[in-house]
């Protein structure tokens, strides 16, 4: 009798997992916006500057919570009973989710702020927080409640008992930007704290089909607010994804890092191999300065010191940007790599180099390498997954 009941309990285990799609919104991120504007040069010489002045601010943040990104897809949440809404950064990038609290000073100002008394499913925590990114920081205190991927109109995936952070302070990266908040999906051993990450949560208690999600993001140009694909929980996405053409393992599960073994692009090759990441908030590929500018000199784009940044003009088409993975070549089409920020007929080389300093990835494979390829992360399998992404352009 007790075998029988076991087994039953199984079975509805298994019954109530499900399948959720998250729809993304798509913003220009903040690189974009500010380069459209012409302030990027400003910002790179302030942060410079910032660095140079105080550089133990940047040489002692924990490693394992540096993100590389500067956001641009963003998606919908609920948090607590009854819900309360907030759009997040949806970020492979890192492990923690956080939103603006109620004694959060002026840098919240016009974002919406999570309220524990207004909420019967909140559990006190109070340990401090804080999160350093490549691009802002944010600091508070923990709780728990019931977080919920996707908006209250959507088929949501509630996910009970979650610990995340409540922002008492966020940079002025994140103040001026539409998101309330970031929502990490990465490994819990790259959290804050060790804070057990929503979606490996949402694993633990058995709330999907499958312990991995994929993700389509649309190429949307300069379009703005706008649908900007799908995050799949619990499934491949055949919708919107062809096959998968393979899997890689992972090298670390800590960020969704692999190897990759080669980067060509036009007469330029780089065969060495590199630990690299897939990051969705990361709007542009960075990798080792000198691969980046060989890349970027068969691309015959200009490197401009002001704004760290490659130009080139739009209509440039010497190929695709070939990266090998695991002996399959993915190619990345020049509508994907070459960006148009509104400069005329002036574009930007989607790369940028940035130094690992001999510590983690060396490669972040941005959102032009996701937008070319549907990304599947088998978590359970630690693994990454490839398909083409079936979209006209």
């Amino acid at each position: 009798m007790k075998t029988t009941f076991v087994a039953l309990v199984a079975l509805l285990g298994l019954c109530s997992a499900t399948v959720v799609q998250h729809k993304l919104i798509y913003r220009e991120s903040i690189k974009m916006q500010m380069m459209r504007r012409g302030e990027w040069g400003a910002y790179v010489q302030h942060k410079a500057a910032l660095r140079d002045a105080d550089p133990a601010v940047y040489a002692n943040a924990p490693q394992n919570v540096n993100d590389f990104g500067d956001f641009e897809y963003l998606g919908n949440i609920t948090i607590g009973t009854p819900p309360q809404p907030f759009l997040v950064v949806l970020d492979t990038g890192s492990s923690n989710l956080w939103v603006p609290g109620p004694s959060c000073d002026g840098s919240c100002k016009g974002k919406r702020e999570y309220q524990s008394t207004k909420s019967s499913t909140f559990k006190a925590n109070g340990k401090p927080w804080q999160i350093q990114y490549g691009s802002g920081n944010a600091k508070g205190y923990l709780g728990e409640d019931t977080v919920a991927f996707g908006a209250v109109t959507e088929k949501q995936l509630p996910v009970p008992s979650t610990t995340f952070g409540i922002a008492t302070h966020i940079s002025s990266d994140f103040k001026n930007d539409a998101a309330e908040g970031i929502l990490g999906l990465a490994f819990t051993s790259l959290a804050v704290d060790h804070v057990v990450p929503p979606l490996i949560n949402a694993i633990n208690q058995g709330l999907l089909d499958q312990p991995l999600f994929t993700v389509w993001l649309e190429h949307k140009g300069s379009a703005n607010d706008v649908g900007g694909g799908v995050f799949t929980y619990g499934a491949v996405d055949t919708t919107n994804c062809g096959p998968v053409i393979a899997y890689q393992p992972l090298s670390s599960a800590t960020y969704y890092q692999f190897v990759a073994d080669s980067f060509k692009l036009g007469s330029y090759s780089n065969s060495k191999k590199y630990q690299v990441i897939s990051d969705t908030g990361t709007s542009f590929l960075g990798g080792p300065k000198a691969v980046v500018a060989g890349l970027a000199s068969a691309l015959g784009a200009t490197y401009h010191s002001n704004d760290d940044s490659y130009y080139v003009p739009c209509a440039t088409n010497i190929g695709t940007l070939d990266i090998t993975i695991g002996g399959k070549v993915y190619s990345i089409n020049p509508v994907n790599y070459i960006v148009d920020v509104g400069m005329g007929d002036t574009c930007v080389f989607a790369a940028f180099a940035f130094n690992n300093f001999g510590f983690g990835p060396a490669w972040i494979l941005g959102d032009p390498f996701i937008r070319q390829f549907c990304n599947i992360y088998d978590i359970g399998g630690q693994r990454m997954g490839f398909a083409n992404s079936l979209q006209a352009n």
